[in-house]
């Protein structure tokens, strides 16, 4: 099992940044995709950024241009940089990884950080 911890959240003024970190730990592991996803409150939560292992990127519309995330594959650890923050960018953001591979092999086990929360006042 894929443990994740995230960290960085705070309160900050619009248009500031913030660096959200999530650090993933376990045993003898690789983690091919990793996910960073928000929840507003009483919205949904949904997908703000993707990376694979190679360091391919996928945003939101949402993010695009203001948000970065970026992986240290030693540290197994993800970044994501968040500049030009609005208020609409208010959430707690978690960590994700639908998978990991042990031994040569795949387990698809959705794993989840507890979240951290982000307030950008305006």
């Amino acid at each position: 099992q894929v443990h994740l911890v995230e960290s960085g959240g705070g309160l900050v003024q619009a248009g500031g940044s913030l660096r959200l970190s999530c650090v993933a730990s376990g045993r003898d592991f690789s983690i091919d995709v990793m996910r960073w996803y928000r929840q507003a409150p009483g919205k949904q939560r949904k997908l703000v950024a993707t990376i694979t292992y190679g360091g391919s990127t996928n945003y939101a519309d949402s993010v695009k241009g203001r948000f970065t995330l970026s992986r240290d594959n030693d540290k197994n650890t993800v970044y994501l940089q968040m500049n030009s923050l609005k208020s609409e960018d208010t959430a707690v953001y978690y960590c994700n990884v639908p998978g990991y591979v042990s031994g040569g092999r795949y387990y698809p086990r959705d794993s989840w950080g507890q979240g951290t929360q982000v307030t950008v006042s305006s």
